[in-house]
């Protein structure tokens, strides 16, 4: 049975309530649709607010004839303390048990917040920081205990939240996002670490992750993902350095302006892959799914170098000599 029926079948009890005038008043309400003062109509409903105060203020927009009706409805089926906090959105047509739903179901207006591949985790939560829909409740504490709280299996957030698109109800906290996307990652990661190849360099899904971050920060063609991701593959089984610029940057920080300078490959830190063998000790950024499957999957290639042609792609070369042909072509112009 609708609301609406439900109200008509127990239109003696509102006598109780609001006595014979106010329940006459009531049931023209319950029938007729809202006189919106817009359409789409919009209001916020804060942390804590009462319908008594709610209904107030959408009587004095105009959006419901007086708080009694609304708060006589809510009282009639129980419901009066059952309304949700957030944005809503209200259009021509809507009814008073209609509004009184969305009120209690929670029916809000979503934000959006997106989080692009390759995106680090400084940036991410410098997204969260700037959205005003966003209550912050744990982006000023320190890394480690951010990643703790976030459910991170680690002190280092970096790396471990899946680039999305993240729909929440105004007031939703910073935690609870990075807990969704730390799910999520954590999700995507288990799956293609369960689904991997068989026999590839890497101990521990972490690893996979951070090569995944590193082939995120390559790509500037995403068809060149699997064979950027087999050339880091076959360094690794070769025990060669993995030579890759974004680790160099990464290790920078700040210091990086943009120009990566022969001295800068040449300055040793946790992050310089020239300098140091193997993976770095954290991912760089934030990898999305085809550098997940990329990593768990590489083709077989005898490809040990690659080179930025200047479109977006790379050109591959298996030894040394082709390698340096390929950097005097694309990089330095020579023919």
């Amino acid at each position: 049975m609708s609301r609406t029926l439900r109200f008509i079948a127990r239109a003696a009890a509102v006598l109780t309530i609001v006595g014979g005038a106010g329940a006459g008043a009531l049931w023209w309400w319950i029938v007729r649709p809202l006189p919106l003062p817009a359409s789409p109509f919009a209001f916020e409903v804060k942390s804590g607010a009462t319908l008594k105060s709610v209904a107030r203020e959408l009587a004095a927009a105009g959006a419901v004839p007086g708080e009694v009706a609304l708060v006589a409805l809510a009282r009639l089926e129980g419901v009066d303390r059952a309304i949700k906090a957030g944005n809503y959105e209200i259009a021509e047509g809507i009814t008073l048990p209609q509004l009184l739903d969305k009120l209690t179901q929670g029916d809000v207006t979503q934000s959006g917040l997106t989080v692009v591949e390759g995106a680090t985790f400084a940036e991410f939560a410098g997204a969260l920081a700037a959205n005003p829909a966003i209550a912050k409740t744990v982006l000023d504490l320190p890394a480690a205990e951010l990643a703790r709280r976030a459910g991170v299996p680690g002190p280092n957030p970096e790396g471990w939240f899946f680039p999305d698109t993240y729909f929440f109800a105004a007031g939703s906290s910073d935690l609870a996002l990075l807990a969704r996307a730390h799910r999520l990652m954590r999700s995507r990661l288990d799956a293609a670490w369960a689904n991997r190849a068989a026999d590839l360099p890497f101990k521990d899904p972490y690893e996979m992750l951070i090569l995944a971050s590193m082939v995120e920060k390559e790509t500037g063609r995403a068809a060149d993902r699997p064979r950027i991701a087999s050339v880091f593959v076959n360094r690794l089984r070769l025990g060669m350095r993995l030579q890759s610029d974004p680790t160099v940057i990464y290790g920078l920080g700040a210091r990086f302006d943009g120009n990566l300078r022969k001295r800068d490959l040449e300055t040793d830190t946790p992050y310089n892959t020239y300098t140091r063998g193997g993976l770095p000790p954290t991912p760089i950024a934030l990898p999305g799914q085809a550098s997940l499957d990329a990593v768990a999957n590489p083709p077989q290639t005898p490809y040990l170098y690659f080179v930025a042609r200047g479109d977006g792609a790379s050109e591959f070369s298996a030894n040394l000599a082709d390698h340096n042909r390929a950097v005097a072509k694309f990089q330095l112009g020579q023919r």
